[in-house]
């Protein structure tokens, strides 16, 4: 089963930037501490609502995210996601998916004849290519210092 909990994928507007900043400064006080959070409603009466520490600390994420204009969506770490999904969140196309999964470099299974890939093992392959990139960037970095083409 797909687990994902997605937020509308849509940038926020200027005014809940502001709104997300300010409360995630605000929040970032308390979590900071390792308290939990207590929110009070003013729906159908005043009802208080507790969140632990660990969900209050990712809601602090979330906001300042949203406060950056930045779209912002919740994966289970144990979600199986569809090659679709993987090449958007890579930003590379589906095709490149299926090969970096054939070629062996992208763990995946098989349900049926669709591939599905943990995020577990997406997060752990794009950890690894971006360090790749980053030592090949350093490497050439290196070669233009001791060429001398800074």
């Amino acid at each position: 089963m797909l687990a994902e909990l997605t937020l509308p994928e849509t940038t926020p507007t200027d005014a809940e930037m502001l709104q997300a900043q300010e409360s995630s400064r605000q929040l970032s006080r308390v979590v900071s501490r390792g308290h939990s959070l207590r929110f009070t409603t003013e729906d159908d009466g005043p009802k208080t609502v507790e969140i632990p520490a660990s969900a209050a600390q990712l809601l602090v994420r979330l906001l300042a995210e949203m406060a950056k204009g930045n779209a912002v969506t919740l994966i289970p770490i144990h979600a199986e996601l569809t090659t679709q999904r993987v090449a958007d969140l890579l930003g590379v196309s589906r095709p490149f998916v299926v090969k970096e999964i054939e070629d062996g470099r992208l763990p995946a299974r098989k349900v049926g004849t669709h591939r599905r890939v943990l995020f577990e093992h997406l997060m752990a392959y794009k950890k690894r290519t971006d360090a790749s990139r980053q030592k090949a960037l350093d490497e050439l970095s290196e070669l233009d210092e001791e060429l001398g083409l800074e």
